[in-house]
């Protein structure tokens, strides 16, 4: 029998196809006189691309901290009632992609924790490599029963990093954090808040993108440029690696909480920033133009037509056209509506595959000798129904150009690919992958033509996907696991209550049970 459509949302458009997953977005706003949570929202609607799982926004207004989050898109969690019930002038929003913890209500952000002196709620872009010895440090630290987030399910490396901002007594939330900060390894862009102050924090490695912006009444910090453009913030710089800032009624403090060590990720370029996104001073889109024009040079051939797979192969295929003299055209169209929220398909429209998403312009493509362009090969899936497709429309040559070196190695620092034995590149050379997805002839750009297309130094950028050379080093397997907080052997003992100091009314304990 064919199985029957569960009716969960699901980004999958192939059967256990799995491309690369986006990281997280973050954004965080302080603006007295400014509708906080509106802008948040605007925000991480400009920063969707980047996880498409659960969204949530935090405010406060000098005494009490609200927190309203879900599973869904930004669009689908907040409505007009929940954002005009988010008052106050600090806010911080989080849109998530799981790169650890299950996709659940319980692991969305942002979470919330006690503090010495209030409250604090965090945003996390990222990936920490230590959690193992972050469990040991938190139950060293507040004893072995689980607390708070840990005590109510959420099973992700970002509720370990609230725990350890409870601190003690004597010390401030600012204080704790620049204690806690430089015990976090991997990769990390937080934004977080208590009920007076902004903060947020880049991994001395600036893995992850996280930039500062500068409102006529305020400052905003995001994970990319464009959720500055959105809500009329002009760009005033990067969060530097290693840099903590707080921001309150006495305006904005910089310090270093370790010494920087540029690793930026490359992948960040090739597919998960936004194209209008501008990265240590690059434009993505220029980049993305450039790799296509250095694929022209490195893998010329003979052909009619240059063609993109949309959306993400767009900006390469007009760089490989402008510079191999071959007319672009657009052979492909898309479905913009089904994205990442389409209906799990039954198994006849599964037998389909890819026609749900893209359907060819046979009247363009047939008789052609094709050039397609697509920014990176996991699985080889949707390659291979790809140019099934092409040819049952009539193509008469199909050659693949790749915008990123061939995807050989995990990612430990916030991208989920799928697992090393999956990845097509891993095992086949590039003739044998061009034989496998029924491609005429196969041509990734070389590590070299997609740093040069950065213009960042090779040096300050993290290649470990493609080359294996991972910037920051790696625990032993056992401790490096997408599940460790699950694991009931590490030491953190049964739940107990670390929020019983909370203010009910303050809108804190209403977050810790599902809306």
């Amino acid at each position: 029998m064919a199985p029957r459509a569960d009716g969960r949302l699901s980004h999958d458009l192939l059967p256990n196809e799995k491309g690369p997953q986006d990281a997280c977005g973050v954004f965080g706003v302080w603006a007295p006189g400014e509708e906080v949570a509106k802008l948040t929202y605007f925000g991480l609607y400009a920063l969707q691309h980047r996880g498409q799982e659960s969204a949530g926004i935090a405010t406060s207004d000098g005494r009490h901290l609200l927190v309203y989050k879900d599973m869904g898109l930004v669009s689908q969690v907040f409505d007009e009632t929940a954002l005009n019930a988010l008052t106050g002038h600090i806010a911080i929003g989080h849109t998530r992609y799981s790169t650890t913890g299950a996709s659940t209500w319980e692991n969305a952000q942002p979470t919330l924790g006690a503090t010495a002196g209030g409250t604090v709620a965090l945003g996390h872009n990222g990936n920490l490599t230590n959690t193992a010895e972050l469990i040991e440090l938190v139950a060293e630290r507040y004893g072995s029963k689980r607390r708070g987030e840990l005590a109510r399910g959420n099973t992700t490396d970002t509720a370990l990093v609230t725990a350890l901002l409870a601190g003690d007594p004597d010390h401030t939330l600012e204080a704790t954090a620049l204690e806690v900060l430089p015990r976090l390894r991997g990769a990390f862009s937080l934004v977080f808040m208590d009920e007076t102050t902004l903060y947020a924090a880049r991994d001395p490695q600036g893995v992850r993108p996280l930039v500062l912006g500068r409102l006529e009444r305020g400052w905003v910090v995001a994970s990319e440029t464009p959720a500055l453009d959105i809500v009329g913030a002009s760009y005033v710089r990067e969060v530097e690696p290693g840099e903590f800032l707080a921001i309150d009624a006495d305006g904005l403090r910089s310090s270093r909480f370790a010494t920087p060590d540029r690793a930026g990720c490359i992948f960040e370029y090739v597919y998960l920033a936004r194209p209008d996104t501008t990265i240590a001073g690059r434009s993505v889109h220029a980049s993305r133009v450039d790799m296509g024009r250095r694929l022209a040079v490195e893998h010329p051939v003979e052909a009619d037509l240059v063609i993109p797979v949309p959306e993400s192969g767009t900006p390469a295929a007009v760089g490989y056209a402008q510079q191999s003299g071959i007319p672009f055209g657009q052979g492909l169209t898309k479905n913009a509506y089904v994205g990442r929220t389409f209906i799990q398909p039954s198994q006849t429209l599964r037998q389909l595959g890819i026609r749900l998403k893209l359907n060819p312009l046979r009247e363009v493509i047939r008789g052609k000798r094709l050039v397609v362009v697509d920014d990176s090969i996991v699985r080889g899936n949707t390659q291979r129904a790809l140019i099934r497709m092409l040819r049952e429309a009539g193509a008469a040559e199909v050659h693949v150009r790749i915008s990123s070196p061939p995807v050989k190695w995990p990612c430990f620092y916030g991208i989920d690919f799928a697992s090393r034995a999956e990845l097509i590149a891993n095992g086949l050379a590039v003739e044998e992958i061009a034989a496998s997805l029924g491609a005429d002839s196969l041509g990734y750009i070389s590590i070299e033509g997609l740093v040069e297309a950065t213009e960042q130094p090779v040096g300050q950028l993290c290649t470990a996907c493609f080359t294996g050379k991972y910037p920051i080093p790696l625990p032993p397997d056992d401790r490096l696991a997408k599940n460790l907080v699950d694991q009931q052997q590490l030491p953190l003992g049964s739940p107990e209550d670390g929020l019983v100091t909370l203010i009910p009314s303050a809108g804190a304990a209403g977050a810790l049970e599902h809306p």
